[in-house]
């Protein structure tokens, strides 16, 4: 073999390991690039997976909310059965007292849960007691008794509107409104007080019971200030007298459920009358 083969052998070598070498580069290359791909995919993905996942706990117990207030419906269409409506509008209450609790102490809140539950009080809350007064006493008043049970439902609906657009907003202390569950218990506890009083207010019942339906759906859409009790955590440590004041709150229900039941709400309706215009003035007057 002379001498100039040999160098062409060592050149071609060269080049086949430079060929090589710059082969190898660009698939680490293209792996490098591929890396942030598949990585920014797997993100995307687990987004997508958290957007359509839900929690199960506190959405179970608005469901079952709504679910109570659907029997409600299904009670006072059949006409007859109005306690048992009404019962099922207080567990429903009970039940949408509860799933928020629950969400903030499991740390599972979420937008979803705060829509679904909006949605659920329109129903249990805003159509539920609107059929039952009107199956109950407002069909009397023919189109009259209509238009008075549709406010109240529409103001329920507008008062769940302006609490979602105010949520992160407004103080968390005060609602600026009647809460649609409240308003609700409200209808509710005088069904029970109407049936409790039927013999000395038999006349009065259709005239009441258009009064309070109709007042009760202006006062949700009200600017009347009503206290959230939200700062009162019932998990937490308190002093010693507010166990004592349950206990007679308790009594006091005990005894007469009807008629307690009844005036706790209205004294709920007075306390944020009467803070939010004779109240708040004199403070303004003060400052």
């Amino acid at each position: 073999m002379t001498s100039q083969e040999e160098q062409t052998l060592r050149l071609n070598a060269d080049e086949t390991q430079m060929s090589d070498s710059l082969d190898e580069s660009g698939d680490n290359k293209s792996e490098t690039t591929e890396q942030p791909v598949k990585s920014g995919l797997r993100d995307k993905l687990g987004k997508l997976k958290d957007k359509r996942a839900i929690y199960l706990v506190p959405n179970a117990i608005t469901c079952t909310s709504m679910f109570f207030g659907f029997l409600a419906i299904i009670w006072s269409a059949q006409g007859g059965r109005f306690s048992e409506a009404c019962f099922a509008l207080l567990i429903s209450a009970l039940m949408d007292g509860l799933d928020g609790k629950v969400a903030r102490l499991t740390h599972s809140s979420s937008e979803f849960g705060v829509q679904f539950d909006s949605l659920a009080d329109l129903v249990a809350f805003g159509i539920a007691p609107a059929v039952l007064m009107f199956q109950w006493q407002l069909h009397h008043l023919g189109r009259l008794g209509v238009a008075i049970a549709f406010v109240y439902a529409a103001c329920g609906a507008l008062r769940l509107a302006r609490f979602n657009v105010n949520a992160h907003t407004g103080s968390k202390r005060y609602f600026m409104g009647l809460p649609i569950p409240a308003g609700s218990c409200t209808l509710v506890m005088f069904v029970f007080f109407a049936m409790y009083a039927t013999e000395s207010l038999p006349r009065l019942t259709l005239g009441l019971a258009a009064i309070v339906t109709f007042c009760t759906g202006l006062l949700m859409v009200s600017n009347v200030r009503y206290f959230s009790f939200k700062e009162y955590d019932i998990f937490k440590a308190h002093p010693y007298r507010f166990l004592m004041l349950f206990l007679l709150l308790l009594s006091l229900l005990y005894c007469q459920p009807q008629v307690v039941g009844f005036l706790y709400c209205v004294l709920y309706i007075a306390m944020g009358l009467g803070y939010t215009y004779i109240l708040l003035p004199k403070r303004n007057k003060i400052q």
